[in-house]
């Protein structure tokens, strides 16, 4: 079965990281978001991958090739300009000639794709879409079902006295390719807006497969940093590699750790690590290859990509450090800042409150106390 997997969108929220990088090829547990995805997919004999990309395609390229170290093979088709979630899929139809999946690029999730496919062919649907229950229905687009699994309508984001479900689209859909006749070739159309609804007033059999399956956006700083918590703490089927050095600690090849060093699990870090005596890293931190940890840092609920160097004594706490980042002595860097790729901060910044700052920037010495 082939797959179409979403990827063209910009990934705005989570600048500057995605200055130079989409937001599908991300680290996540230091491996690009991107390559999770694919795995699930092939896990489940889904073999043929074609990304739909639009922002930074030859980065896909770059990294991924064939596919053929994931199992996959991958075809790449590249928007001109920007289509929309269905419109994108429009503009890949004559690959697809069999019934199908489309997958959204920035969705974390651990769906057992075998079951949906299964449920899709046993109600003969012409699109099944799968359904994830949200705490406040007010924040999303709701789908509400009748008893037999057909969806009724699509709400979207209706006020609490107009809330009769707690299911939502949670992204992910099997679809016939016939349904893309109804789709106009190269314009901005939505699954959500355009597609469904129509198919719903056409009377054809539009079903939703409610899940229970771990089902997140990775799309904001905070739910970015979330994912990583919520892999470390086992509540998402994702494996990652290393070896279990300590207690919950897993560690990449060449890595060291000091005797004296405090690591509380869950930790994971990459390849060829360093973390000097007295440092201390607490639970549910990542560390990318190369990452240097100097003597007396304290770093908390962070994910620092590959190369980055964090200062004597410095803090880095439930914040994003990008590739090669240079942080200096006693920088302290908290509550969701985000630091490009190649930032260099000097000694006695204070950097807070969801500050970003862009690639490539120099901060001198107590220049910013934010």
């Amino acid at each position: 079965m082939k797959a179409v997997i979403l990827v063209g969108g910009e990934g705005t929220r989570l600048r500057p990281l995605t200055c130079t990088t989409p937001k599908p090829m991300l680290p996540v547990v230091n491996v690009p978001f991107i390559e999770h995805i694919i795995k699930l997919l092939v896990s489940h004999d889904v073999k043929e991958i074609i990304l739909s990309a639009g922002y930074l395609p030859a980065v896909f390229d770059e990294h991924l090739g064939d596919g053929d170290h994931l199992g996959a093979k991958i075809t790449y088709v590249v928007e001109d300009k920007p289509l929309g979630t269905c419109g994108a899929v429009k503009n890949v139809e004559e690959y697809l000639d069999d019934t199908f999946v489309v997958f959204n690029g920035d969705i974390l999730t651990d769906l057992n794709m075998s079951q949906l496919i299964e449920y899709h062919r046993a109600k003969k649907a012409i699109a099944t879409l799968t359904l994830t229950s949200v705490d406040d229905p007010t924040q999303y687009g709701l789908v509400p079902i009748d008893v037999s699994g057909r969806i009724q309508e699509f709400l979207e984001k209706p006020s609490w006295d107009e809330v009769t479900t707690d299911l939502v689209n949670a992204g992910t859909y099997v679809l016939e390719p016939d349904i893309l006749k109804l789709v106009p070739a190269g314009e901005n159309h939505s699954f959500e807006r355009h597609l469904f609804p129509l198919l719903i007033e056409k009377k054809q059999e539009i079903i939703g497969f409610p899940s229970s399956a771990y089902w997140l956006d990775i799309g904001t700083p905070e739910k970015y940093l979330q994912a990583h918590s919520d892999i470390l703490d086992g509540k998402v089927g994702l494996s990652f590699g290393g070896e279990e050095a300590r207690k919950n600690v897993w560690v990449g090849e060449g890595t060291k750790i000091a005797d004296d060093a405090v690591v509380f699990g869950p930790v994971v870090t990459g390849k060829s690590c360093e973390v000097a005596s007295h440092a201390t890293v607490f639970s549910r931190s990542v560390l990318g290859n190369g990452c240097v940890i100097e003597a007396g840092a304290r770093l908390e609920r962070c994910v620092l990509y590959d190369g980055v160097h964090v200062g004597e004594g410095a803090v880095i706490k439930n914040s994003i450090l990008g590739r090669n980042v240079k942080v200096g002595k006693k920088v302290h860097v908290e509550e969701e800042a985000i630091l490009g790729d190649n930032t260099v901060v000097d000694e006695d910044n204070l950097l807070r409150r969801g500050i970003k700052i862009w690639p490539d920037t120099e901060i001198g010495q107590s220049k910013i106390r934010f």
